[in-house]
């Protein structure tokens, strides 16, 4: 099984439409759940899912990030390392080169764990105010298969 959370509706809507999953969300292969906004909220969630996963099984925190202008809007990070996780949106671009709210919870809870991922999209360039829930939604969308291709899935 392969368990995907994301923070926001709209980020888990794009896999949603993608995979047409239905009420429960999930599949024989694909689970999606959502967390909530915030580190607390993403380790207290990834937590419930550890106790549930199996030899084999992978798990990735998937969303959306603020990027200073040396980033695109709509790229794809890689490297968890390169986040800053701060506890509100951010306005600053420049104390930091790419911010989301939930990846040091994800990692604080599956640290050392084989099979875990984190995969953000660059949404904004420190503007948070020009988000909707339909540019998340197409962001995320535009990336699935990238996503899954790392994944190994």
């Amino acid at each position: 099984m392969t368990y995907l959370i994301f923070a926001l509706k709209p980020e888990a809507q794009a896999f949603v439409d993608r995979f047409k999953l239905g009420k429960t969300k999930s599949n024989n292969f694909l689970s999606i759940i959502v967390s909530g906004v915030g580190k607390e909220n993403m380790y207290q969630c990834t937590q419930k899912i550890l106790k549930r996963m199996q030899d084999g099984d992978k798990i990735a925190n998937i969303g959306i990030c603020a990027g200073n202008n040396s980033y695109t809007i709509g790229e794809l990070i890689l490297d968890a390392k390169e986040l800053h996780c701060e506890d509100t949106p951010q306005y600053d671009a420049k104390s930091y080169k790419l911010v989301d709210m939930e990846s040091s919870g994800f990692l604080k809870a599956t640290q050392d764990l084989p099979n875990s991922y984190i995969f953000k999209i660059v949404s904004d360039h420190f503007e948070p105010d020009t988000i909707t829930k339909e540019k998340t939604k197409k962001l995320i969308y535009d990336k699935i298969d990238e996503i899954m291709l790392r994944m190994g899935i």
